[in-house]
């Protein structure tokens, strides 16, 4: 992809920060443009609790988008840490990028859940709101646009574009990549003239550890996203080689209470026995080499109350 500001190569490099309300795609769309699974996707809201950063190479220009939690209306220590993250996370950016679930927004019938598209609303409404507050001029992208018909997605953006609030409008849809060209090219012609801030090689910022950690709580999320409430934590506590020098990687998955724990680990252990094993055949693909993988779960019931916790996580805990 040819970039219209570089010239003779010169190296460009910017930062694109990516929010939105929980749900609105955020991880699949940064997955998509970067070419690779830098953070994880599940149905469960909130899944992104962390700043990750993603790193896309066009040629002589470098891109690095900052996948965000979803902003929406904090309750708990957690939650405010995770909005505060994301707040933050536009901080320096070159580009600010508003996601938008086009369809969870109108409360259109392919959604689900009548509740969450109300909340998604609310939250996106918000954090306009609040853009507007700051005078923040933001590039907007309506997302899932291939579940809603062309008039509604039209009167959605004469809606969107009356707030006076946007740069840029993009139609995409990033779970299967219709208008990502469009706005790829558009975000490399953002990009500053500097040097590169990461290797040309390099795909993330997350260290394997807690990518590690992301994916085992990806599967539990995936297989458990009905029965499990979201007071649940993965973390990597051990990282090591065997005799044989093959990867051995232990995880505690951190619950809350002691149903909880029935819950992950199921009948004879079938549950948990099965999240591993997603989990450790996606390792082994990602990082090139047999995995061996040991989960254990425990019940802590005030983990996201822990200091410790949120440092694994990669958040600030906020009072």
């Amino acid at each position: 992809m040819n970039n219209p500001d570089t010239k003779n190569n010169e190296q460009h490099c910017g930062f694109v920060a990516v929010i939105g309300a929980p749900n609105a795609g955020k991880s699949t769309l940064v997955n998509a443009m970067v070419g690779a699974k830098v953070s994880i996707v599940t149905h469960k809201v909130q899944t992104t609790r962390a700043r990750v950063r993603g790193v896309m190479m066009a040629e002589a220009t470098q891109l690095v988008f900052i996948d965000t939690p979803g902003i929406f209306a904090p309750k708990r220590r957690l939650d405010r840490s995770m909005v505060s993250a994301a707040w933050e996370g536009t901080n320096g950016a070159d580009v600010t990028l508003l996601l938008i679930d086009a369809a969870a927004y109108l409360g259109a019938d392919t959604v689900k859940s009548p509740k969450q598209a109300k909340r998604a609303r609310i939250d996106t409404d918000t954090i306009i709101e609040k853009l507007k507050e700051t005078e923040t001029k933001v590039v907007l992208a309506i997302n899932k646009i291939d579940l809603l018909p062309r008039q509604k997605l039209l009167a959605l953006i004469a809606e969107l574009d009356a707030h006076n609030v946007f740069s840029d409008m993009f139609m995409i849809a990033a779970h299967n990549g219709d208008g990502l060209k469009g706005l790829k090219e558009f975000l490399i012609s953002k990009m500053p003239e500097q040097p590169w801030h990461y290797p040309e090689d390099q795909l993330s910022d997350i260290t394997d550890r807690l990518m590690a950690a992301e994916i085992t709580r990806e599967k539990l999320f995936l297989r458990l996203h009905e029965e499990l409430p979201y007071d649940a934590t993965v973390e990597t506590e051990n990282w090591s080689r065997t005799k044989k020098k093959e990867l051995r990687v232990d995880q505690i998955v951190y619950v809350a209470r002691e149903t909880q724990k029935g819950i992950v680990v199921g009948k004879s252990g079938q549950t948990l026995k099965a999240i591993g094993a997603a989990a450790r055949e996606e390792l082994m693909e990602l990082f090139g080499e047999p995995v061996h993988l040991f989960i254990h779960v425990k019940v802590r019931e005030n983990w996201a109350e822990e200091a410790a916790r949120y440092r694994e996580m990669g958040l600030e805990r906020v009072e």
